[in-house]
């Protein structure tokens, strides 16, 4: 059986609405230009920065991310297998509290295509999951015949301790656009200077609950993907809550100032989310 998965499939790689201008391997920041679903975001940062100030409990979470690189050839039939199947891999095995899944918005100078996005509680449900045999014959029968390429990254970071934010549930995760940040610090790049630009990307996402529904990011610890040092994940409200951000001075300085003298390489892709079915397949 087919469901409606996670994310919208209808903007296919193949007939991309608009333009889009992302990072090089050094790169500067974004320039995006969306056809957008939902209405305009009011950007208020008065109430954001009283509401960052407030303590919250949090707990540590493990985050997956799988970037695809799928064949020209693939139909619309077998893509929207392929990802039915990804999606309802989270029925068939513990340890899974939170995916996404999709079509991957941007043209990339990487050619990814599709991304795929878990969350664990801990290191240990991780290695469960690689070595799963269900997840692997997903991946043989259902992913890999379709795809040329792929690439896993694996961090650990922290959510507020709450039921809805560790399982990224309610209303607000129901919608919304998944942006995927992948960065390669320099090797000549301090300790400091790694630790104060993942900090103040930590610090404007998280003062900006009016765009951004939650965000999370860390050191890759996969040892056999060591391509990308480091990872972000950021749930925004809509593609206009992402455009406002991209677009805002307070990023474009963060970037300029905290990363781009000390990255060799990044990548920046988004997809849309839509709410699900229940259809197990």
């Amino acid at each position: 059986m087919t469901m409606m998965i996670h994310q919208a499939l209808a903007l296919s790689r193949f007939t991309l609405p608009f333009f889009s201008k992302g990072f090089g391997s050094k790169g500067g920041v974004f320039v995006h230009q969306y056809r957008t679903k939902n209405p305009k975001v009011a950007f208020c940062s008065g109430d954001d920065q009283i509401s960052s100030t407030k303590s919250k409990k949090t707990r540590k979470v493990v985050e997956h991310l799988c970037l695809l690189k799928a064949k020209e050839n693939l139909s619309e039939e077998q893509e929207k297998d392929m990802l039915d199947y990804l999606y309802t891999s989270q029925y068939q095995m513990r340890g899974i509290v939170a995916i996404s899944v999709g079509c991957i918005g941007d043209r990339n100078e990487e050619d990814y295509t599709h991304g795929l996005y878990m969350r664990f509680q801990r290191k240990e449900d991780l290695d469960k999951f690689y070595e799963n045999p269900f997840f692997l014959k997903v991946l043989n029968e259902h992913v890999t015949p379709f795809c040329h390429g792929m690439i896993n990254v694996d961090y650990e970071s922290e959510v507020e301790d709450d039921i809805l934010p560790i399982f990224r549930k309610g209303e607000e995760y129901n919608y919304g656009e998944e942006f995927v940040l992948l960065v390669t610090f320099a090797k000549n790049a301090s300790e400091k200077n790694t630790k104060d630009a993942m900090d103040s990307f930590a610090k404007l996402t998280s003062s900006l609950p009016s765009l951004i529904v939650q965000s999370t990011q860390g050191s890759n610890f996969n040892n056999n993907s060591k391509e990308f040092t480091h990872a972000a994940v950021v749930r925004f409200r809509s593609s206009d809550a992402m455009e406002i951000f991209i677009k805002g001075r307070e990023y474009k300085d963060m970037w300029r100032s905290q990363f781009e003298p000390f990255i060799e390489k990044t990548i920046a892709l988004h997809f849309s989310v839509d709410p699900v079915g229940t259809d197990i397949m």
